[in-house]
């Protein structure tokens, strides 16, 4: 805040109320984010990654057909090199497998990938599940 005097400016000397709620309101934020991630980190269990997979659509393609799906990691701890395997099968006999790769699962969410298959899955039994993960 500025007053003029003979056309020159001065700054106030005491603060505006506005700045000193902004100053108090900004202090309980930060003191109330720092309050809660110390109770995460002392409170929260350490849970190895548990890594489930659904099936979303299969589409034909060029070069054959996609099977997209989601994986999601509903532990507390983050899945490495989660290596995801998809058989298609019909009745016991495997037609055909492929496999995908992700860099990583994080904790408690999904990530989003697709197996490719030459044959069709319609009318086959589309099996996909993870099939190993390293720690990061």
């Amino acid at each position: 805040m500025t007053k003029s005097e003979q056309g020159r400016h001065r700054e106030r000397q005491d603060p505006h109320w506005i700045e000193w709620l902004t100053g108090l309101v900004s202090a309980l934020l930060v003191a109330a984010m720092l309050s809660w991630l110390t109770w995460e980190a002392f409170t929260r269990e350490s849970i190895p990654p548990d890594l489930v997979v659904t099936v979303l659509t299969t589409e034909k393609t060029s070069s054959g057909h996609r099977v997209a799906f989601d994986i999601y990691n509903t532990a507390t701890i983050t899945a490495a090199a989660v290596t995801v395997v998809g058989r298609l099968r019909e009745g016991d006999r495997v037609i055909e497998e492929g496999d995908v790769t992700f860099d990583y699962v994080a904790a408690e969410s999904k990530s989003t990938g697709a197996i490719l298959f030459q044959n069709d899955p319609a009318g086959r039994i589309v099996d996909i599940h993870p099939a190993g993960y390293t720690d990061p």
